[in-house]
């Protein structure tokens, strides 16, 4: 038994913790109410995101359309690690709240992206639904002291 949950633990998903990121971040395509991962020949568009010490993106307004796939580039401007991540208001709030009872909780998604100061990460998602979402950063209470953004995706 020992051994099989070893070798199961070896398809699992590269995770890390929020005090640290990793060079490279993947996960597995999944269908979710604000969209699915991207593929990054179907890039329609780049968005240049900063995010900053003073806990804000910029821009920290979006709009797309269903359908588009964007390659978010997000520049760590600060010289704290910050983290970009995509969903419902209500997946953001839960998140949020889990990473307040569990800050060192091990996690890596399609729709996230955790960038070292002065380091660049990317996310490459495609919208298929419309709505509006939001994108956080939710390290530390980073989100709590405002480090949000929207993104209003129309048909």
């Amino acid at each position: 038994m020992v051994w099989l949950c070893a070798a199961l633990a070896g398809l699992a998903p590269p995770a890390h913790a929020h005090d640290a990121a990793p060079a490279a971040q993947a996960s597995i395509a999944e269908q979710t109410d604000w969209g699915i991962a991207g593929k990054a020949g179907d890039a329609t568009r780049t968005i240049p995101i900063r995010m900053t010490d003073d806990m804000r993106f910029t821009p920290d307004r979006l709009t797309v359309r269903s359908g588009e796939t964007i390659r978010f580039v997000i520049k760590n401007a600060g010289k704290r690690l910050h983290e970009m991540v995509i969903g419902t208001p209500g997946v953001i709030a839960e998140h949020a709240a889990l990473m307040k009872k569990f800050p060192k909780m091990e996690h890596a998604e399609a729709h996230m992206s955790h960038v070292r100061a002065g380091q660049a990460g990317e996310i490459l998602w495609h919208f298929n639904r419309t709505g509006t979402f939001e994108f956080a950063c939710l390290v530390g209470r980073h989100y709590e002291q405002g480090m949000r953004g929207t993104i209003e995706v129309k048909p």
